[in-house]
């Protein structure tokens, strides 16, 4: 059995439906960062598969820029959660006014 585009994209949804309903419901920055990156993976995903529907190398270029944005996300995303969390480890979503100096 070969594995066609179809159930990449299925797959796609299904990770980006996972990712969106967690950032919504959850309140932990943490989770919420990984709850981005998992849509942002699914997006790739679904480049990746019409890339290569379509027999074009663009969508792997972008998906490539894309992992390097979200490289640096991470560095500075993290960093700033982690922050947060060491002064407070209880710290919701919420709690962003804590950033003001």
């Amino acid at each position: 059995m070969t594995v066609d585009e179809t159930w990449y994209l299925v797959l796609s949804a299904l990770l980006f439906t996972i990712g969106a309903a967690g950032l919504l419901v959850r309140r932990n920055p943490l989770v919420m960062f990984m709850c981005v990156e998992l849509m942002l993976n699914a997006v790739n995903l679904t480049f990746v598969t019409f890339s290569n529907v379509l027999n074009d190398v663009s969508g792997q270029v972008v998906v490539f820029f894309v992992l390097v944005v979200a490289a640096a996300e991470v560095v500075v995303g993290l960093g700033i959660i982690v922050a947060i969390l060491r002064r407070r480890p209880d710290a919701t979503a919420d709690d962003v006014s804590m950033l003001r100096g």
